[in-house]
């Protein structure tokens, strides 16, 4: 059943592969196309933003007052606070890790039997040759080495603009943003969503990355250098199913 299933998968992948190559060498000489502009909200697989709630006040209307029970100051702004309004996502990533490991493990043991007396007579008897005082010794032994190592510097800055796609029950925004940028035959993209506080935005329409809670940052591109960088199948294939 197993040979089955590898088999069924490793067809499936040369037919895959088969078509990718097919457009490719029908794009060849032409630069990568730039995906079109669509509403986040109408895409395949798109969910709409569940976090708990807290209950949610009435709300109350003052007599003779000049401002709103919900309005958050006492002028208005253009910072965004409905769906549909932009803002502008600064995005600040700074990561760095370093990690050493290092285990040793010996084990060796050795072992000596004798044997005499009735039972050696007996066993030279049986096989002609063997000496009198017979001695069995074993030995084994067992020694490991590990050494592991793990440095690692990211740093991202830039921008991105994102659009308010729901408005959550507490007052919270949902958004998301995506950018495109090709040069020459390699684009590069760029992914933002999550979750804000409209209280977070600044008084110049931007939140910074850090802010962004349940965030969704992605950096990548594709083109042709990308396509160079990447394994081809076959080889994936066989990163997957060798054991060793």
């Amino acid at each position: 059943m197993k040979l089955i299933k590898i088999i069924s998968l490793t067809a499936l992948i040369a037919l895959t592969s088969a078509c990718a190559a097919t457009d490719r060498l029908a794009s060849i000489g032409d630069t990568p196309k730039l995906a079109a502009i669509d509403n986040p909200t109408a895409q395949a697989g798109y969910k709409p933003v569940s976090m708990p709630m807290p209950e949610i006040a009435p709300v109350s209307y003052l007599p003779n007052s000049l401002f709103r029970s919900n309005a958050k100051g006492f002028f208005k702004d253009q910072r965004a606070h409905r769906v549909g309004d932009i803002l502008t996502v600064l995005v600040t990533i700074s990561d760095k890790a370093q990690l050493s490991n290092k285990s040793n493990r010996t084990r060796s043991s050795t072992n000596s039997a004798g044997l005499g007396g009735l039972f050696s007579t007996a066993l030279t008897s049986a096989i002609p040759g063997l000496p009198a005082a017979t001695e069995f010794d074993t030995k084994s032994g067992i020694k490991d080495s590990g050494n592991g190592a793990v440095n690692r510097t990211e740093k991202i800055e830039t921008r991105v603009a994102a659009v308010v796609t729901q408005i959550l029950p507490n007052g919270n925004l949902v958004i998301e943003g995506s950018q495109e940028v090709r040069v020459n035959f390699e684009i590069r993209e760029l992914l933002v969503a999550g979750i804000i506080r409209p209280e977070d935005v600044g008084a110049d329409n931007t939140i910074t990355s850090s802010k962004i809670a349940e965030a969704r940052i992605s950096y990548g591109g594709r083109g042709q250098i990308s396509d160079v960088q990447q394994p081809r199948y076959g080889s994936q294939v066989l990163d997957a199913i060798l054991p060793f």
